[in-house]
C-alpha cells in the first residue's frame, strides 16, 4: 500500500511538472477596434471666458492626424494663417492648437475634426469629433440638422460644407461670393449634417462643394445648394439641400492659330447666343465654324486666298462685343481629311453606322455608297450629317445575325477644303435577339408633371432618352446590351427635353430627378418589369 501511494505521488508530480514545462504558442488577443478617447482637454470642453492662445486635447493612446488641412472645420471660420496645429506628421498623445490671433469676443467657437483623428497603430477612426468653447459668458447651444444630395447624380458627394450666414442689415445676395460664413459644418457621412452651438437668429443656409477651399462660392468650380427662404433658429430645425453646378458665366478665351486654315476660340460657360463674327473688312474669306468635341472650343475653318497676316474678329458675349486680332503664324501645316468608323466590329440593333471626320463635311454623294447584307443584297439607307458637320450617320434597319458591308467609293465625301476620301470598306456584324435584354417600365404619374426618361449604363453613359407623359405610362426598351443600368425620370418643367440646372442669384432650383430605387442587372435574353412613381 505504501509503495502504491509513493508511486502515485511520483507519477502525479512528473505529469504536473511536464505540463508546466510544455512549450505553448502565445496567441494575441482580438484586434483593437476601439477609437481613441479624449481623456483631458485644456481648457475643458464647453468652457467660457476663454482668453488663452492654446488648446490641448489629450488622448488615451497615440493618434495621428490625416488630411487635417481639409478635415478640420472651425466655426466661425478662422483663417489657416491664424492658427497652427500639431502633430502634422507622426504620432502623439495630444493635439495642440496654437492661436496666432485673438479670438472674437462673446463668440462660441466649434472645432470640427471630421475624419482626421485615428489611432496610430490600428487606424481606428474617431469620427466627427468636435470641441467647443466660448470667449463670452455663455456657450451657444442650439442645433440645426439637414441633408445634402446631388440634384442630378445618384452618387453622393463627399465632404460637403454647409454654411450659415447672418441675415443682417449688410447681408445681400453677393455675400456668399465675397464674405466667409459665420457658421460652418460638413456632412457627417455622405448625406447628413448637423450644426451645434448656434445662437438664435435669421440665417441663409448654403451647401458648397468647396473646390477652392476658401469658404467662398466660386461659381466657375463649386457646386452649390440652397433653400429659397431664410431659416429662423430655433423655430426652423431641418433643411434638405440639392447640390448642383451652375452654368458658368460665359467668357471667351484667347484665340490661337492651330495651322494654316484653322483658328481655335476657347470659351467658358454655355454657348447659346454667343457668336464669332468676322470683321466686315474680311468679307471675302470663306469660313465654317464647328465645336471641338473634346473641349470647350470652337474651330474656325477658313480659306485664305489672299494669304493674310492677321484677321480681325468681333466676339459676341452675353452683353458685350470684343474685337480680337489673330495674327497668323509662319510655316503652318494644313489639315488632311481623316475619316474614322465609330462602330466596333458589331452594329448594335438600336444603333446607326457612324463615320467621324476631322474636318467639317460639306457634301456626300450617296450614289457612291453601297451597303449590302450577308446575302449581298443592297440595303436601303438614309444619311444624315450631324449639325456639328463632323459625324455622318447611316440609318438602316439592321436584322439579327446579319453581316453588313459598307463600301464608300473615293470622292463620295468632300470636306470644307474640297478634299475627298479614299475608298472606305467597313464590315459590321449584328448579334442575335437572344444576346440582348428588354426592359418594360411603368411610370405612375399622379402629378401630371411633364417628364422624360433616361437609361444610363454602368459607365454613366446615357443610352436612351424618351419623352414621357404617355397616357398609360408604359414604355418598352428593346435590344439593350446586357449591363447594369440606372433609370431616372427628369421632371421637365420647361419641356425642353433637357435637365436644367439651378441658379443661386435668380433663386432657381434645378429640375427634380427621380431614380428607380434599385440598380438593374440586365442579362442576355432577359426581360425586366419595373415601375417608378412620379410624386
Amino acid at each position: 500500500m505504501k509503495n502504491f501511494i509513493f508511486l502515485f505521488i511520483t507519477v502525479s508530480g512528473v505529469l504536473i511538472f511536464s505540463k508546466c514545462a510544455t512549450r505553448g504558442i502565445i496567441e494575441g488577443g482580438s484586434k483593437d477596434s476601439i477609437p481613441p478617447v479624449v481623456i483631458r482637454s485644456s481648457p475643458k470642453e464647453n468652457t467660457v471666458f476663454f482668453k488663452d492662445d492654446k488648446i490641448l486635447l489629450n488622448f488615451n493612446e497615440f493618434i495621428k492626424l490625416n488630411d487635417i488641412s481639409n478635415q478640420l472645420v472651425i466655426s466661425p471660420p478662422l483663417e489657416k494663417k491664424y492658427f497652427e496645429i500639431k502633430p502634422r506628421l507622426g504620432a502623439s498623445k495630444k493635439i495642440e492648437i496654437k492661436l496666432l490671433k485673438k479670438l472674437d469676443d462673446n463668440t462660441t467657437y466649434t472645432f470640427n475634426f471630421g475624419k482626421s483623428i485615428e489611432d496610430y497603430n490600428e487606424g481606428n477612426l474617431l469620427p466627427f469629433y468636435s470641441y467647443a468653447l466660448s470667449t463670452g459668458e455663455k456657450l451657444d447651444s442650439l442645433k440645426y440638422y439637414g441633408t445634402v444630395e446631388d440634384a442630378l447624380n445618384k452618387n453622393k458627394e463627399d465632404s460637403i460644407l454647409i454654411y450659415l450666414y447672418n441675415v443682417d442689415s449688410i447681408y445681400n445676395d453677393s455675400t456668399i461670393y465675397l464674405k466667409k460664413p459665420y457658421y460652418v459644418t460638413q456632412t457627417l457621412d455622405s448625406t447628413n449634417f448637423e450644426f451645434k452651438n448656434l445662437k438664435p437668429g435669421k440665417y441663409e443656409i448654403i451647401a458648397i462643394k468647396d473646390e477652392g477651399s476658401n469658404y467662398l462660392f466660386d461659381q466657375n468650380i463649386d457646386k452649390i445648394g440652397f433653400v429659397n427662404d431664410f431659416i429662423n433658429i430655433p423655430i426652423d430645425t431641418f433643411s434638405k439641400l440639392r447640390l448642383f453646378k451652375e452654368k458658368t458665366n460665359f467668357a471667351w478665351g484667347r484665340p490661337k492659330y492651330i495651322n494654316e486654315n484653322r483658328i481655335e476660340f476657347p470659351f467658358f460657360g454655355d454657348l447659346i447666343n454667343q457668336k464669332i463674327i468676322l470683321d466686315s473688312n474680311f468679307h471675302k474669306i470663306k469660313y465654317v465654324i464647328n465645336k471641338n468635341r473634346e473641349k470647350d472650343t470652337l474651330n474656325f475653318w477658313f480659306k485664305d486666298n489672299e494669304q493674310l497676316d492677321s484677321i480681325l474678329f468681333n466676339l459676341k458675349g452675353n452683353d458685350s462685343l470684343e474685337k480680337v486680332v489673330v495674327k497668323k503664324r509662319e510655316n503652318q501645316i494644313k489639315d488632311s481629311l481623316i475619316l474614322k468608323a465609330l462602330n466596333s466590329n458589331f452594329l448594335e440593333l438600336n444603333d446607326s453606322i457612324k463615320i467621324k471626320s476631322n474636318i467639317p463635311i460639306m457634301n456626300i454623294n450617296t450614289d457612291s455608297i453601297k451597303i449590302t447584307d450577308i446575302d449581298s443584297m443592297l440595303i436601303p439607307f438614309n444619311i444624315s450629317l450631324d449639325k456639328n458637320l463632323d459625324i455622318i450617320n447611316f440609318k438602316i434597319n439592321p436584322l439579327p445575325n446579319d453581316n453588313y458591308k459598307i463600301k464608300i467609293n473615293s470622292g463620295a465625301i468632300t470636306d470644307f477644303f474640297g478634299n475627298s476620301n479614299e475608298p472606305i470598306f467597313i464590315n459590321l456584324k449584328t448579334k442575335a435577339y437572344e444576346d440582348y435584354g428588354t426592359l418594360f417600365l411603368k411610370t405612375i404619374n399622379n402629378s401630371n408633371l411633364p417628364y422624360f426618361i433616361e437609361i444610363i449604363n454602368f459607365k454613366g453613359e446615357k443610352i436612351i432618352k424618351k419623352l414621357g407623359n404617355k397616357i398609360d405610362g408604359n414604355y418598352s426598351f428593346y435590344n439593350l446590351i446586357p449591363d447594369k443600368y440606372t433609370v431616372r425620370i427628369i421632371i421637365d418643367e420647361n419641356k425642353n427635353f433637357e435637365w436644367d440646372t439651378g441658379n443661386y442669384l435668380k433663386k432657381i432650383q434645378p429640375e427634380k430627378v427621380i431614380y428607380l430605387a434599385s440598380e438593374l442587372d440586365l442579362r442576355a435574353n432577359w426581360e425586366l418589369n419595373e415601375s417608378i412613381k412620379i410624386k
